[in-house]
């Protein structure tokens, strides 16, 4: 493992799975460039440039240490294992599996259920409900967790991975006008870490890539 090594992160600035690796990288404080990658309109990711570094040809990839990592959860998991410092889970093995089923819930339960692949299969007109429907779910689902398991942020008052995943969503469901105010833990720990420098940094609208005034 090369300290002096840039990673090179391959990203869409507004997919919510790139958006959580970017927040983990600052939080490590792991320098990084970001190669945008467009999913939604160029199909950058279709291509057999891209298909060589991704099989799934999705969002994020990143290149790190001599070697190319694919899916955001995975990232984080190296990340944390391979850069302990600054810890992104707790290490009671009962209090790490709590953070992980937050993490589950939204990166298996919410957000595949409505992201960029599946929107394009339904028609414009029940993009948006389809999304709200989703998100709603899985939030209503996400308040009683976090009922029993949050402090200041998502598991305790310590920044854990469970959070790198729910700001990203949040982001989404304020895209698709879902009333976050409803979930007032959730608005609450989304309120806190917008204004944390990782997150902010990390935030679509501060890509390189950001389209202004998107819908």
């Amino acid at each position: 493992m090369s300290g002096k090594e840039v990673a090179t992160l391959y990203s869409y600035w507004r997919s919510s799975c790139s958006y959580r690796v970017r927040i983990a990288l600052n939080l490590k404080g792991i320098p990084y460039e970001v190669k945008p990658v467009n999913i939604w309109k160029k199909d950058e990711h279709l291509t057999p440039e891209y298909r060589a570094i991704n099989p799934m040809q999705q969002v994020p990839a990143l290149r790190i240490d001599g070697r190319t990592l694919i899916d955001s959860i995975s990232i984080m998991h190296y990340l944390e294992e391979t850069r302990p410092e600054q810890p992104l889970l707790p290490s009671d093995p009962a209090d790490r599996a709590k953070v992980r089923e937050i993490v589950s819930v939204i990166a298996s339960g919410i957000q595949p259920l409505q992201n960029v692949a599946i929107l394009q299969l339904l028609p414009e007109e029940e993009r948006v409900q389809w999304a709200q429907r989703v998100i709603n779910k899985g939030f209503t689902a996400l308040e009683k967790l976090l009922a029993n398991s949050a402090g200041k942020y998502c598991f305790g008052d310590s920044i854990s991975i469970a959070d790198c995943c729910l700001i990203p969503q949040v982001y989404n469901a304020r895209r698709f006008k879902v009333d976050v105010e409803t979930y007032p833990a959730i608005a609450r720990i989304d309120k806190d870490l917008l204004s944390h420098p990782a997150f902010k940094d990390a935030h679509p609208d501060n890509q390189p890539d950001a389209v202004k005034d998107a819908k």
